[in-house]
């Protein structure tokens, strides 16, 4: 059978009524033992799934929370900062017997073709939506689809989504006083897509920070590749006046840029200081090991998941949770420019 099976194809089958089939796949009296068995066996011969769509027209929850990611999985493949959300979330969600669903797609209109599919068939009971952006279309949909969603990374406002975030432009703040301590003058961010709120609010925080501070900083854009990642850093390093200190928006990105800082033969730390905004594997295992922000994600996936289940009770929640600002930790990347 070419198309999905229905509960008249059931039926058919059986030769009984389509009212029975129900019943029986229902566990509803109104059937014999011996019918109900019958069309059981029938329904699993023939595959058959309760459609999606009919559980939400019944109040049924699917149990199922849904995360998707609009990057490229090579580069996901070498980050743990997603791995942990998904661990701390699925963690909280298993006392539930809920899961999570988390899926890849190529950009935001895909991501926002999801959302629709998912909530016309009722296959997840609300949302994760990561990596905001400037006037993120996204917010608006799932408002109209009426899913319940939190928001990881953006600060909650009126009429927003519930969210959990950490101030972006504080964490900024504490790495440039760490280097300017330092005596550090000039300083490079190799930052992610710039559509992105949280590297807006990194870029701006860096430069309200150098001006203040009478410092020269500057921002470069990338995709968070790690090929993007080397070639920004390439760049800085080659002009005649190149910035003695550089902080990268992923660990990924930091480990490429030590490496095209070892393929150029500047030292670091003594003549070029690295410091990254995550604190995965990578930042330990790389030599020399990497000066970074840290926090804990599993916890901060755990966090968004306690905030969606309350979103899902009561879709009128616009709880907003500011989580603890991400901490330095020094290793052997950082120190005074020689």
């Amino acid at each position: 059978m070419g198309n999905r099976p229905t509960i008249a194809d059931i039926a058919k089958r059986v030769g009984v009524s389509p009212g029975a089939v129900s019943f029986a796949l229902n566990g509803r009296p109104g059937v014999s033992e011996q019918t109900r068995a019958r069309i059981i066996e029938v329904a699993r011969e023939m595959n058959w799934r309760p459609h999606r769509a009919a559980r939400a027209l019944g109040g049924a929850q699917a149990g199922v929370v849904g995360l998707v990611l609009a990057r490229d999985p090579r580069t996901l493949g070498s980050e743990q900062f997603y791995t942990q959300i998904l661990y701390g979330m699925q963690d909280v969600l298993s006392a539930g017997s809920s899961a999570v669903q988390m899926q890849l797609v190529r950009d935001t209109a895909a991501e926002i073709d999801l959302y629709r599919h998912w909530a016309a068939e009722h296959r997840v009971d609300g949302l994760v939506l990561v990596d905001l952006q400037l006037d993120d279309p996204r917010l608006a949909v799932v408002r109209e689809l009426g899913l319940p969603a939190v928001t990881l990374g953006l600060p909650g406002e009126d009429g927003q989504l519930p969210s959990v975030w950490a101030d972006d432009a504080e964490a900024m703040t504490t790495i440039v006083d760490y280097l300017a301590a330092l005596d550090h003058r000039r300083i490079a961010h190799v930052a992610g897509p710039p559509v992105y709120q949280h590297t807006a609010r990194r870029t701006s925080a860096l430069r309200e920070q150098a001006v203040a501070r009478g410092l020269t900083a500057e921002s470069v854009p990338t995709d968070f590749s790690d090929a993007q990642g080397a070639a920004a850093t390439r760049t800085l390093l080659s002009r005649a006046e190149r910035p003695t200190a550089i902080i990268y928006d992923s660990d990924l990105m930091a480990a490429a840029g030590l490496g095209v800082a070892l393929e150029l033969g500047i030292e670091v730390p003594r003549r070029l200081s690295i410091v990254s905004f995550d604190d995965s594997v990578l930042t330990r295992i790389v030599h020399p090991a990497l000066t970074c922000l840290s926090r804990d994600t599993y916890a901060l996936g755990a966090q968004v998941a306690t905030s969606l289940l309350a979103a899902i009770a009561d879709p009128r929640s616009r709880t907003s949770i500011r989580t603890e600002t991400p901490r330095l930790v020094v290793r052997g990347s950082t120190t005074r420019p020689a």
